[in-house]
């Protein structure tokens, strides 16, 4: 098998910025394009830090500009080789539904083989994705404290007692 050049698929998947058609309120996703470090920790049931890892994120428009997509790396690349406890290699696929207001954002994550469907939609200063409708655990992540060079990010799911934190990212920009 002859090893081909990955730059003909970036060159057809990448794009400079969002599409024209995407009206700028609704650029939520904007902020985001570029590379973060990743202070990456897990909670227990109880709320008791589990884990606590550094990982990178990377957020680049897609597809004309009609999309945004990301890969997110945990622990990071520099950290993965000889380790047996890898979390995720993963990515987000979304794209702004003008139909619906919001964008349509899946999940894929292969080393735990999950594959998840939100809707993203800006709420005041926050940008918040909840599974869709019928889709098991119900989740919610939502990015907030979004500056130019630094977010939050949280993962919730829902229980009996209502919002529980599963997850954190504490992002700074890399580039």
């Amino acid at each position: 098998m002859t090893s081909r050049s990955p730059a003909p698929f970036a060159e057809a998947l990448l794009s400079d910025g969002p599409h024209p058609s995407i009206p700028p309120e609704q650029r939520i996703f904007a902020p985001f394009i570029g590379s973060w470090d990743l202070l990456v920790r897990w909670f227990d049931e109880d709320g008791k830090l589990a884990r606590e890892e550094q990982g990178e994120w990377h957020f680049a428009w897609m597809l004309e500009g009609r999309g945004v997509q990301d890969v997110w790396i945990v622990p990071q690349r520099a950290e993965r080789a000889g380790r047996s406890d890898l979390y995720e290699y993963g990515t987000s696929l979304r794209f702004f539904d003008e139909m619906i207001g919001a964008w349509q954002s899946t999940w894929i994550g292969p080393m735990h083989r999950v594959v998840r469907t939100f809707i993203a939609r800006g709420i005041g200063d926050q940008v918040v994705l909840e599974t869709t409708e019928g889709e098991a655990p119900r989740m919610r992540w939502s990015f907030s404290d979004i500056q130019a060079n630094s977010f939050s990010w949280r993962n919730e799911l829902w229980t009996e007692s209502g919002w529980r934190m599963q997850q954190t990212f504490a992002a700074r920009r890399a580039d």
